[in-house]
């Protein structure tokens, strides 16, 4: 069975964007969902000057802010809902360079987009972005009549629309990040998104990769970890698969208990064992 698919390769937010889209001919709507990705990758960068490094401009120095770009609103407004989703454990604010700063020192308005911090801070939004880009892409897809899409951007984050184009799931199969070959779990992903996020790897030794800090105790996780988190919404999976990694034992078990075919944490000092038992292999 031949099956035809407008593809769109490009490079957003560091890092090779996929969209692949099946179903007719929507080459409208293919770009409409780049050019979504590409203004998130404008709205939250902080590596060239964006709307985010204007609100962080402000935040370091004891200022407060009217925000009026919407991509960085309506993100503000994910961020708040993530925060609590996980217990605090995925914080954008947190960074080594300002003491214990944190997202529970930022007072955010979603109704007036004013912003502002009770000490000095900045706000990072890797480990959400690319996957709420891709949030908002297949928002435009699915608007313009898109049944069935695969999109990704890097190898970390990935979302699809409806079934496969040959009927049922997407499966996947997460591969160990250390070890050729091995994998660590395959799931089957339906109108889905999922999330991985590691400390070992190639692509943790990206020179821009922020640390991974546990908001709890500003503690360095540098354990050998690896966490796959599958959401309706792929800024949640995101957060998520970030807060599974600087998670302690009692917070990870929290999480995956929450969904516990959906959300895993793996020991990779241990051959990729579940940590504390917590990542069930329901799926595998």
């Amino acid at each position: 069975m031949s099956i035809v698919a407008q593809v769109e390769r490009f490079v957003a937010m560091g890092t090779r964007v996929e969209l692949h889209v099946f179903g007719g001919e929507f080459a409208d709507a293919v770009i409409a969902a780049r050019r979504a990705i590409e203004e998130v990758d404008d709205a939250l960068t902080i590596h060239r000057p964006s709307p985010t490094t204007e609100v962080n401009d402000a935040l370091l120095a004891g200022r407060g802010v009217a925000i009026d770009d919407p991509v960085l609103i309506e993100a503000l407004i994910a961020i708040q809902d993530v925060h609590a989703l996980t217990d605090g454990l995925f914080d954008p604010a947190i960074d080594q360079r300002f003491g214990r700063a944190g997202w529970g020192d930022v007072v955010f308005d979603a109704r007036t987009a004013q912003i502002a911090a009770t000490r000095p801070l900045a706000l990072d939004f890797g480990g959400f972005g690319k996957g709420f880009a891709l949030d908002r892409a297949c928002a435009a897809l699915r608007d313009a009549g898109v049944v069935s899409a695969c999109l990704s951007a890097g190898e970390s984050s990935l979302a699809v629309i409806g079934e496969h184009p040959l009927g049922g799931g997407w499966p996947f199969a997460i591969p160990h990040p250390s070890i050729d070959g091995a994998v660590l779990v395959e799931l089957d992903l339906i109108d889905e998104a999922l999330s991985i996020s590691t400390t070992v790897g190639a692509g943790t030794h990206a020179p821009e990769r922020a640390a991974m800090i546990r908001p709890s105790d500003g503690a360095i996780v540098t354990a050998a970890r690896c966490a796959v988190a599958v959401d309706r919404s792929g800024g949640r999976a995101e957060a998520l698969s970030t807060a599974l990694l600087v998670a302690d034992d009692a917070g990870a078990r929290r999480l995956v208990e929450g969904a516990p075919t959906r959300r895993f944490l793996y020991d990779l000092s241990q051959e990729a064992a579940p940590t504390v038992d917590v990542a069930r292999m329901h799926a595998a």
